[in-house]
């Protein structure tokens, strides 16, 4: 998994050094991250400054780039896209604060011990994306009635897939409809998956949320239309690159309540005195574009509870 962090100027709360851990993300969530800095009077350049660093969905860099950071006695580490980074930090230091974005229950993930009491030295932001499985099987059975076999992409590598799969059956067995789990944690593994979705005669298909599939879009994107399937996932990225349709958090708004969290405790705030932040902002994005192309109707439905249609 991708990761970044940060390195706070001389004069940040006392001349401290701090550090933040990301995971890769579109430019938009640095710059939320940032603008949540600013909110509490931190200017990157002036107050701090940013060191980005990837792991470019590597697991084995984790470990390694976690334990820089602390050896370096940083002030905060933030890692973010995913659970996968934070766990590895909190595994490597217990004193240094750790900030997460975490699109899964991060009780269930075993990040913090309480919502609203995190305990120890980790907090953050939850967006709950895993969840939204059943959400998503729920759309493309509005958009594609007829959908008796939906395909589900995850990735292997990433164990929150599973929160979304379970979601995601429950749904499926609510409507009455069939799943096809597919595994796919690289490039050719995605294309691959497409082939076999086809073979199978899938009618849709649902994308877990995953950082390496956000780096993904186009590929994705390309290979919907390739094979003519409605497609649906948590970020706005996917629509925006040619997909068709996405329902989940804005996750541009928790990167910057991230930022917040970091300014706050750079001015002295505690994480267990900080309760995890719950983002509730949703959006749904549909490409009309797409929807044409695939000779679909969008139905009115979907279409008034719309938070931007792209043309």
């Amino acid at each position: 998994m991708a990761t970044l962090g940060a390195r706070a100027a001389a004069g940040d709360a006392g001349g401290r050094l701090s550090q933040w851990h990301f995971s890769r993300r579109p430019r938009p969530s640095y710059e939320a991250f940032r603008q949540g800095l600013n909110e509490t009077g931190y200017t990157e350049g002036r107050d701090v400054l940013i060191e980005y660093r990837y792991a470019d969905n590597q697991m084995d860099r984790l470990r390694p780039l976690a334990a820089d950071l602390i050896a370096r006695k940083v002030a905060v580490i933030a890692a973010v896209a995913g659970n996968n980074s934070a766990l590895v930090a909190k595994a490597l230091t217990s004193t240094i604060p750790i900030l997460f974005t975490s699109g899964v229950d991060p009780v269930k993930a075993g990040l913090v011990a309480s919502l609203n009491r995190p305990e120890a030295n980790v907090t953050g932001v939850s967006w709950f994306a895993a969840e939204l499985g059943q959400k998503h099987i729920e759309a493309l059975h509005e958009l594609v009635p007829k959908a008796e076999l939906i395909a589900l992409l995850l990735n292997p590598n990433n164990p929150e897939g599973a929160f979304y799969e379970q979601s995601a059956q429950n749904g499926a067995r609510a409507l009455g409809r069939r799943l096809l789990v597919l595994k796919a944690g690289t490039a050719p593994e995605i294309d691959a998956a497409f082939a076999t979705l086809a073979e199978q005669g899938a009618h849709a298909v649902a994308i877990g949320s995953d950082p390496f599939y956000a780096a993904r879009v186009r590929q994705l994107a390309v290979l919907a239309a390739r094979h003519a399937v409605p497609m649906i996932s948590t970020g706005r990225e996917l629509p925006a690159a040619g997909g068709l349709i996405s329902y989940g958090n804005n996750v541009t708004d928790a990167y910057r309540r991230v930022g917040i969290y970091a300014g706050r405790i750079l001015k002295g705030a505690k994480p267990n005195d900080m309760p995890v932040d719950r983002a509730t902002k949703f959006e749904l994005v549909i490409n009309l574009k797409t929807a044409k192309a695939l000779g679909l109707d969008m139905p009115p439905s979907l279409l008034a509870r719309a938070d931007e249609v792209i043309e």
